[in-house]
């Protein structure tokens, strides 16, 4: 099979190399300068600009888990809900913030671009905070305090101010977190393999980020909440919010930034249109046939680089034959470019990976809502003066993954470095694998520890006792988190970054929301609030029997999860991702991308 391309080209000369610059020192990615400028490795990006971004990262993590640990109390005690509805409606937020993580990326990749989507959606997260701060702070907006049994519920109104606080905070979590990981890996160039090698540490030190703002989140947060009240508790938030969105701005001289590259779902609707018309006209692909390609050494994609054609899924390749030479080779619904169907085949190779990792974010959930309801009738004494916060039972989890993080960056990857022969130590598929093996006896032992306290103890165990199920559940996201990350962002083309990255955090948020699903399913089948396994008194429930059921799916997922994994086929040809950047080949000429199964042929670049 051949690439033919559309005729002889000296290649783009969009961008013209500035006197100040020499070649050697301009990024090959395509990224350019707050000017407009191929972006300079000695004035922009690396570690010059990625502290900015991880610092926007931080408050928005702050804010966000700040808020999680401690709704549910906030909904039961100031609201007035049931504890499982709740849960169930905290669960449901967390899942719309994380979902909506695709429409923030579809908007980035589609028209503003990273950096203008992660400012206007941190305004409007701040906006919410403002709301939610409101709410805590002024007495019309929340019933009058419970005095007695059954309370006064929260009006109509007050009820839907809440949520129009929380809907904000969701969207702006979601224009925010598809974005900020991509832009920052966007200051690394990966064709230079010094900054290759850091743009992976980077992964890492922005998970320690996260997890950093987490702890803060729920410590500080929650104890000045505790000491102050619901109006302090959602008001420093607030103003951390808005102080790193100023952050964020200033060093937007600093950033590199790749272009709006055009709606990605737009090109995959046309390669489905255009191979489905050729199959009905009776279309074959052979070695032989000819396949389109723009011959410019820049991809017919604005700011895209060419993708190798691979043998995979070749009922797309359709998509790239001339049916009729008369054609106009510049009409996407009638023909389509090599690089714009690998594009779409790269989308598709990664759906099996990203379905079969859905299940740890369903164990994930119970974090911010059982456990912490579990904490609330324990002993959180720690000395004669000081309790606990209920909802900084989840420092367990984020002080794992600070420590985890460090360990495994400085002292694992280089001792298995040797002994694999990989950049990263392990593949990223293998470190999504330990992940979810290890999110198996998360739930075990939470499920042991619920038995043992229900059944003995009551509210006189120590809540100290959910150290392992915490400690395990953050081990399993140190792993697979940051293996989602590298995955993700590797296999995803230039177009598709963001998009890709969404892809992975709507996994929390489908995870959330199937956790809901999984509790209003138990409520009803085993007896409903008052005498089935989830009730208001956790200490009468069966909260034990809803852990070992999430142990049976994470048992059978990961079955699952290995039998994809060892199946699959990166666009790099390998069965596992991250690719090793420094062997990536940026210059013009025929390039053969060969691997150990076959899957790749040559192409004219």
């Amino acid at each position: 099979m051949e690439i033919n391309g559309e005729g002889p080209s000296l290649g783009s000369n969009k961008y013209k190399m500035k006197e100040e610059s020499t070649p050697s020192t301009l990024v090959s990615n395509g990224c350019v300068d707050y000017k407009g400028r191929i972006a300079d490795k000695q004035a922009t990006g690396g570690w010059k600009a990625s502290p900015f971004i991880i610092v926007n990262e931080v408050a928005e993590r702050l804010a966000f888990f700040a808020i999680a640990v401690n709704m549910v109390a906030y909904l039961v005690r100031e609201m007035h809900q049931s504890l499982p509805d709740a849960a169930t409606h905290v669960t449901d937020w967390i899942g719309a913030a994380y979902v909506l993580t695709l429409l923030g990326a579809f908007i980035a990749d589609a028209y503003l671009g990273r950096f203008l989507t992660i400012i206007l959606f941190s305004c409007i997260y701040a906006v919410g905070m403002v709301l939610l701060t409101l709410s805590a702070s002024i007495a019309s907006l929340r019933p009058p305090h419970c005095t007695k049994k059954p309370c006064i519920r929260a009006s109509s109104g007050q009820t839907a101010f809440i949520y129009c606080a929380l809907a904000l905070i969701a969207l702006g979590t979601g224009g925010i977190k598809p974005c900020v990981s991509s832009f920052g890996a966007d200051q690394f160039d990966e064709s230079d393999p010094d900054e290759a090698h850091k743009k992976y540490a980077f992964f890492n030190w922005f998970f320690f980020a996260i997890n950093m703002g987490a702890l803060l989140g729920i410590t500080l947060l929650v104890y000045i909440q505790v000491k102050f009240g619901w109006a302090w508790g959602f008001g420093v938030p607030t103003a951390i919010m808005i102080v790193s969105i100023l952050i964020l701005a200033a060093g937007f001289w600093k950033y590199r930034y790749q272009k709006p590259m055009g709606s990605v779902f737009t090109r995959f609707v046309q390669v489905l249109v255009v191979s489905m018309r050729n199959h009905m006209r009776g279309v074959e692909v052979g070695r032989e046939v000819d396949l389109y390609e723009v011959s410019t050494r820049e991809s017919d994609i604005f700011g895209a680089r060419k993708l190798a054609h691979t043998e995979q899924y070749r009922f797309l390749d359709k998509a790239a034959v001339t049916t009729d030479p008369e054609c106009t080779t510049k009409n996407r619904w009638r023909l389509c470019t090599v690089t714009q169907i690998e594009e779409f085949k790269s989308f598709i190779r990664i759906l099996p990976v990203w379905a079969s990792t859905i299940a740890l974010a369903i164990s994930f959930a119970q974090l911010s809502t059982f456990f912490i309801g579990q904490a609330t009738i324990m002993d959180r004494k720690l000395g004669p003066h000081f309790e606990i916060p209920a909802g900084s039972t989840p420092v367990f989890s984020a002080i794992n993954a600070l420590v985890l993080v460090p360990i495994y960056e400085k002292l694992v990857v280089p001792v298995l470095r040797p002994k694999t022969g990989h950049p990263r130590g392990i593949t990223s598929l293998q470190r999504m694998g330990i992940g979810l093996f290890v999110s198996i006896f998360a739930m075990v032992s939470a499920a042991l520890v619920e038995k043992k306290r229900r059944e003995h103890y009551s509210d006189s165990l120590s809540v100290f006792w959910l150290f392992p199920q915490c400690f395990l559940i953050g081990t399993a996201e140190v792993f697979t988190y940051v293996g989602q990350l590298e995955f993700f962002y590797d296999e995803a083309t230039d177009g598709t970054r963001s998009i890709s990255s969404a892809m992975f955090l709507s996994e929390i948020g489908i995870g959330s929301w199937l956790s809901t699903a999984i509790v209003k399913i138990i409520e009803k089948t085993s007896g409903g609030v008052r005498k089935g396994w989830l009730r208001d008194d956790l200490n009468r429930s069966r909260l034990d029997y809803f852990y070992w059921i999430l142990t049976g799916i994470n048992g059978v997922n990961f079955l699952v999860y290995l039998w994809v994994a060892r199946r699959y086929k990166g666009r790099n040809g390998s069965g596992g991702s991250v690719r090793n950047e420094s062997m990536v080949v940026g210059v013009v000429g025929n390039v053969e991308n060969e691997d150990d199964k076959g899957e790749f042929r040559s192409m004219v670049i």
